[in-house]
């Protein structure tokens, strides 16, 4: 996060902040304890409810752990909820299939291909 520091936010949470364009506390407020952590899992990162409760404590002012533990759970099953709209990263390719492009020109000026004879 950018200027001033957030409390709760190491420089690893803030990195991954950044990366998915939650640069501000203003960015933070619009987008919710929520919706930051699961744009992080978006993204790919692996965070703990740690990340999720710091969140909301960075919001709140106050210390992750002072959180209330009902609070607590509405996060996490909040977090559940938007979590299982994302689709399973293991059920997608990881890449398309790989192509090989003749290029006809070259390889008829040059008749042993281009090896640098």
């Amino acid at each position: 996060m950018t200027m001033p520091k957030l409390r709760n936010i190491g420089p690893k949470s803030a990195a991954w902040l950044r990366q998915v364009g939650l640069r501000t506390r203003e960015d933070l407020e619009a987008a919710g304890a929520v919706e930051a952590f699961v744009r992080v899992r978006r993204a790919g990162f692996k965070p703990s409810l740690n990340l999720l409760y710091s969140l909301e404590g960075a919001l709140l002012d106050c210390h992750w752990q002072d959180l209330p533990e009902p609070r607590r759970q509405q996060l996490v099953q909040a977090a559940e909820a938007a979590t299982a709209q994302l689709p399973d990263p293991r059920a997608r390719m990881a890449a398309g299939p790989v192509t090989t492009t003749v290029n006809e020109t070259a390889s008829a000026e040059s008749p042993g291909g281009d090896r640098g004879d």
